[in-house]
């Protein structure tokens, strides 16, 4: 009943004579018959989950039929020979194929000095103490946010913050809607633009989303969700068709809005699956065969992407004169005249109501030029807002010059792609296209904004 360890017969029969005062012979020592490598069970896991009697049967059962192969793995890199490798044989052999079709490799979480987070240096924060303070999706998210496929992850607790703001987020803005009361005699019209935008820029997302989850791009993924969400429902849309306060929402837009947040909580769920599915029960009330995580993913459809670049054109305005507020120290609730030189002054007009809106405008003009305004530029139209007497001549030139030369670089950079003959005959018709644009857009600008200099004297 005694043994020893040895790698050869010879190293064996030594170690026996030592340890045990003897004077042993090759014939008196016999090795183990089960000793397997030690990764040896793991190899197998892909079949023996589901049916262990298959290697002395060799007939699989039911369940192992269904499930091998399955399609992904998730592992670390460190162990691609020792198991990866030995279940993808293991699988030809007692099964004929191999085991999945993709394998995904995670990166390596490491702390602030970049050492890998570890039990035995003791450089991991508890689990249990991030999802108590930052809650489950909030960590979840938090970690996504910088893990590139493969990529190691830099860990910081800014990240799960991010994650923990992201979910305050949704649930005001769930919040929000469902605190609005509906008149059903209100008509819904002034909305319609609002409306149609956002669906456009939700299928849009969608289709890029769906494309990155194809490709493993996870953290991309959630990038896509996240500015949608973040920046164009929350900070656009739901400003755009939210009612005064302490008044009213039409039944359409209302609906809409309900139809379009379940839709975000749809692409939200893989990610933060807890608040979605909690809202998702909230908005109303749901069998459990009617729970989220049951609930088929959105279908692609096609978008408008007039649309949607109308539409950056209308927040770029807004954002400017949103800009300009501040830095003038003028109250958000102060209203101001705005004039648009506009190419197109349609789209302007159906986007009225939310210029006016988002902006806080008294009035919307078209003109070719106001006296004692300040200007600024969105892509080659020109706008003013008139300041009275209170015009820095000097400042504003100053300002505008750095706009120019700012653009400028901008458009060498453009013509700088466009002028890379591998870069035109190796990109896509459509990368082109859109190079081509900011091209056009860039030397627009420039026009306009030197005659709005040159109207400065």
């Amino acid at each position: 009943g005694e043994f020893v360890v040895a790698k050869t017969a010879e190293e064996a029969l030594q170690l026996a004579n030592e340890q045990f005062d003897g004077t042993f012979t090759l014939a008196d020592l016999k090795q183990d018959e089960d000793v397997l490598d030690t990764w040896f069970s793991s190899w197998l896991w892909p079949i023996s989950v589901f049916d262990s009697e298959v290697f002395t049967t060799g007939k699989p059962n039911e369940e192992l039929k269904y499930y091998y192969p399955t399609n992904d793995l998730v592992t670390a890199p460190e162990i691609l020979f020792f198991w990866v490798a030995r279940m993808i044989i293991a699988g030809y052999e007692y099964m004929g194929e191999k085991p999945f079709k993709n394998v995904y490799l995670t990166g390596i979480v490491r702390d602030k000095l970049g050492r890998k987070m570890s039990k035995s240096l003791g450089n991991s924060p508890d689990p249990l103490d991030l999802i108590a303070q930052n809650g489950a999706d909030g960590v979840r998210t938090g970690m996504l946010f910088s893990s590139p496929a493969g990529n190691d992850l830099p860990y910081d607790d800014k990240l799960v913050e991010q994650g923990r703001n992201f979910a305050n987020k949704i649930w005001n803005a769930f919040r929000l809607v469902k605190g609005w009361e509906i008149d059903q005699n209100l008509d819904g019209s002034a909305n319609a633009s609002s409306i149609a935008w956002f669906e456009s820029r939700f299928n849009q997302a969608l289709i890029e989303i769906n494309e990155h989850y194809e490709k493993f791009r996870i953290s991309d993924a959630l990038m896509t969700t996240y500015k949608l969400v973040w920046g164009d429902f929350c900070s656009w849309y739901l400003e755009m068709i939210k009612p005064e306060y302490q008044h009213p929402i039409d039944q359409e837009t209302y609906d809409k809005t309900i139809a379009l947040f379940e839709d975000i909580l749809k692409i939200l769920h893989p990610f933060m699956p807890f608040i979605s599915e909690e809202l998702w029960q909230q908005i109303k009330e749901r069998s459990v065969e009617e729970s989220l995580i049951l609930a088929s993913w959105p279908t692609e459809k096609g978008f408008d992407s007039k649309i949607i670049e109308e539409a950056n054109q209308v927040f770029e305005v807004v954002s400017q004169v949103r800009n300009l507020r501040a830095s003038k120290g003028m109250s958000p609730k102060e209203s101001l005249d705005l004039t648009i030189n506009a190419k197109n002054e349609e789209l302007y007009g159906r986007f009225s109501a939310v210029l006016n809106k988002l902006a806080n405008l008294s009035s919307l003009n078209f003109g070719e030029k106001v006296e004692n305004a300040i200007s600024f530029v969105v892509k080659s139209d020109e706008c003013f807002i008139p300041m009275g007497d209170s015009i820095n001549v000097e400042e504003e030139k100053e300002n505008i010059q750095k706009e120019i030369d700012y653009t400028k670089g901008f458009l060498n950079s453009v013509l700088k792609k466009l002028s890379n003959e591998r870069f035109v005959a190796g990109a896509p018709a459509q990368v082109i296209e859109t190079e081509r644009k900011k091209q056009a857009d860039a030397e627009g600008k420039i026009k306009a904004l030197e005659e709005s200099l040159a109207k400065l004297g």
